[in-house]
């Protein structure tokens, strides 16, 4: 191996120090406000050694909430909350891009005064409870979005865009993944649509071809990336023709010069019940620009994909949690604390999200 992981890459205009990011992590760490805070500041500056780090899913809109204490980005608060995070991390050397996140359907009632939550379709999210503000409930059957209501969720994505230019990150990723709200558009499972967002690949793509456009009249292209889980079946998502769909969007996605492209290549969160599951090769063959991987990447593992080509950074969650110092101790080949206790995952202190220590040999 020639140890490319540990090696500088540039995406867009800006120099990442590694090709090792830090993957989006939602942590509810944020409170009832919805604000950045010290904390938070703390846990991304602790882990900047990364070349890049993506933030937790951030809501673009009150109405994209589906998850008790996650941040927002749509109040000038929120905006200046996040500005304590982005001046460390930068200072450190490395580059911060906010992950711009709408739940959709993944979400209930409870969070939005009692109006349910919207999503491509009326195609009920099957599985476990959420967690809401008056406690654990089912998911509801999501009201379909109007023409109009996309349109404003567009405008929503633009002024997100603008705030986190205004708090200092250095890009955006628009999340189109993991079954949230964008990702309910792209795949027929959740969308039954009969007009202009529905039935062929091009019309399903065509509210992530809006809000890309709409994030791009306020950062240049290279500053944007896209996530993408095309294997994915997290919130109940899958659909059989998921090859049709995810060849038109990276192809599309491929005309646009973007920062980057991350996808889920399907290591944890399983591939579909039919059909072999999409690879980052596969995706490499119809996109030119630089793709991030992920996916319950060890070492090796990211090491392979970018000395094969198939990847140019590998995106790590989990070690990230217990290790802030994951870097160093992946290329020094320090021993990696284990992160098994998710009972304070998504807790309020700092327990189990600051208190981590750089390794001690």
């Amino acid at each position: 191996m020639t140890k490319r992981l540990f090696k500088p890459v540039t995406l867009g205009d800006l120099q990442l120090k590694n090709r090792i990011a830090m993957a989006p992590m939602t942590r509810g760490r944020a409170g009832k406000s919805r604000i950045a805070n010290e904390l938070m500041a703390e846990h991304y500056s602790q882990r900047a050694s990364a070349g890049l780090l993506i933030t937790e899913a951030t809501v673009v809109s009150s109405k994209g909430i589906g998850w008790m204490g996650s941040p927002g980005i749509y109040t000038d608060e929120m905006t200046e909350g996040w500005r304590k995070v982005t001046e460390p991390v930068r200072q450190a050397g490395s580059q911060i891009f906010l992950q711009m996140w709408h739940c959709g359907r993944a979400s209930h009632s409870d969070f939005h005064n009692g109006e349910l939550p919207v999503s491509a379709s009326a195609v009920k999210l099957n599985g476990d409870q959420i967690h809401t503000p008056l406690g654990k409930k089912d998911y509801e059957v999501p009201k379909p979005m109007t023409v109009d209501e996309i349109a404003s969720t567009v405008n929503d994505y633009r002024a997100a865009a603008l705030n986190a230019r205004n708090a200092g990150f250095s890009g955006v990723e628009i999340h189109s993944a993991n079954g949230y709200l964008l990702n309910q558009f792209l795949d027929s499972k959740t969308n039954r649509r009969d007009d202009d967002y529905g039935g062929t690949p091009e019309n399903k793509y065509r509210f992530l071809r809006e809000v890309l456009a709409a994030v791009m009249e306020v950062w240049p292209s290279g500053r944007v990336g896209v996530r993408l889980s095309p294997n994915g079946v997290f919130n109940d998502m899958g659909s059989e023709d998921f090859r049709e769909t995810y060849l038109y969007t990276i192809k599309e996605l491929n005309k646009l010069d973007l920062g980057y492209v991350h996808i889920m290549d399907g290591l944890a969160f399983g591939f579909h019940e039919k059909g072999e599951p999409m690879t980052l090769a596969e995706f490499r063959e119809h996109y030119t620009g630089v793709i991030i991987g992920n996916c319950g990447y060890t070492k090796e593992i990211a090491e392979q994909r970018i000395e094969n080509g198939e990847a140019d950074i590998a995106a790590i969650g989990r070690p990230f949690i217990s290790n802030p110092d994951l870097v160093e101790r992946w290329q020094n080949d320090w021993e990696l604390e284990p992160c098994e206790d998710m009972s304070l995952w998504y807790t309020e202190g700092a327990e189990g999200y600051t208190d981590y220590t750089a390794y001690v040999g």
